[in-house]
Parts: C-alpha cells; structure tokens; sequence
C-alpha cells in the first residue's frame, strides 16, 4: 500500500511539472529548443524548463572535462603548472593550435589535450572512477579518447547538478588539493558581488542530435545556485546561447544582478 502511493505521488509530481515561465520566455524569445535547470544549494529551490528533456540522457561533450580534470589530476598525468606540448597538427579551434597548460586547455575546451590524459588514463582506470562519482550512465565504450564525446557515456541535466552539488561541497573522492584546482579553473565570470563557475559543452555526433550544454555554480550574495542548460544545437551561431540563457535566467530570478 504504501509503495503504491510513493509511486503515483511520483508519477502526480512527474506528470504535474510546469516550465517556469519567466524562463520559458527566454527560449522563447530566442526561438531555441532545449531545457534548463535552475536550483539552491539546499534544494528548496528549483526552477526548471522542460523538465522531460532535463530527465533525458545525453553526451556530456567538453562537460566532462570537469570530472576528467579531477581524474587527470588524480592519476598524475598533469598538473596545474604542466606544458602541454602542442603535437603540431593544424585543428579547426585556433586557440588549440599552440602550447597549452591546464587552465588554458580547460577555458578553450582543447579536445587533443584531454585525449592526450585520456590515452594516459585508459579505460580500466575511467570505468572504475565513473562507477565511483556514480557519473551519468557511467559507461565508456571502447574508444578511450571520445567516449565523453560521441561515444556510450550520457548524463542527464538532472545528473549533472547532483554532480555539481557533491563537487562544491568537495564530496568528491579526490585529493582536496586537486578540487582546489578545479574549482579555480572553472571560473568564468566575476563581478562585484558574484562568481560563476562552468563549463560548455558541444556534442556533434555523426547522424545524431546536435546539443549544447552550459553547467556550473553561481555564488553571490543571494546564495549558491546550480545549473544546467542544454539546448538543440543547429547552427554554431546558436553556441553563443548556452551562456547567454543561463545568465540572463540567473538574473530574471534575482541570483545575480
């Protein structure tokens, strides 16, 4: 009896999920598809868009280079201070294209770099962390430098936050020094009352869905606030979207100024 009303309470608050409108107004005035995810450190807060899209799992893409920055600190396969010799191979990023250590390679999204830990790392080694952070669907394939990319492993928007959530509170099974790190490489934006810390994201999968994603932390005045914004990518014109939704959603519910 008793399982019998926790699974239709449930399937009531499922099926009862509204968008918040003020942000639905936003993909609305952008004409975008997607969804976000908008919520307190506490959880007494939650704001979402598209709540059936926040609960799909998809391909993490350059999102993944939060818990794969951990895991390459971890493994001592870099550090912050650590040349990462471009390996002379023209790509289509030109901010890829030279020298780079760990913050530049993190705030470019350098995909060779990440390979080059990935191929350090190896599978054995990513399977046994994912289980560990209990990360999306925790599954790589076979293919050690683009599973995060168009290979098995997906997360959801709702997955992302929770993981977000254990990284600020530094419950994370890594050396707190190597948070530490993390923490201060993430830091997009910082104004006088406020910081975000993020990261996009970009997945492009042969025959599959394009989608960008923006996830990170804000903390200002108001308190921590956690996000994720994924959107239906059909033009590199729209990356551009990721960061600006989010922020003006931050700003439409007062978390920033």
């Amino acid at each position: 009896m008793v399982k019998t009303f926790c699974f239709m309470l449930g399937l009531v608050c499922l099926l009862g999920a509204k968008d918040d409108v003020s942000i639905a107004k936003l993909f609305e005035n952008e004409a975008i598809k997607g969804t976000m995810i908008i919520e307190s450190l506490d959880g007494t807060e939650r704001y979402v868009y598209n709540d059936e899209r926040a609960h799909m799992p998809l391909l993490p893409a350059s999102t993944f280079k939060i818990p794969n920055t951990l895991i390459a600190l971890e493994e001592g396969v870099v550090r912050l201070d650590s040349l990462i010799v471009w390996d002379k191979v023209e790509r289509s990023v030109r901010a890829w294209n030279q020298d780079q250590d760990l913050r530049s390679a993190f705030k470019s999204s350098c995909v060779w770099c990440y390979q080059f830990f990935a191929r350090h790392i190896g599978l054995e080694k990513y399977n046994a962390y994912l289980q560990k952070l209990h990360y999306g669907n925790e599954k790589t394939g076979m293919d050690v430098e683009r599973f995060w990319l168009d290979g098995e492993l997906r997360i959801s928007a709702y997955e992302q936050i929770a993981f977000l959530k254990k990284l600020y509170k530094n419950d994370l099974p890594f050396r707190q020094e190597h948070i530490d790190i993390l923490k201060a490489i993430m830091v997009d934006e910082q104004g006088k009352n406020f910081t975000i810390r993020a990261k996009t994201g970009w997945a492009v999968p042969n025959g599959g869905e394009h989608h960008g994603w923006y996830v990170g932390y804000a903390e200002s005045s108001k308190g921590v606030y956690f996000f994720a914004t994924n959107l239906i990518i059909d033009s590199s014109d729209e990356l551009p979207l990721r960061k600006l939704l989010s922020v003006e959603a931050l700003k439409t519910k007062g978390i920033l100024e």
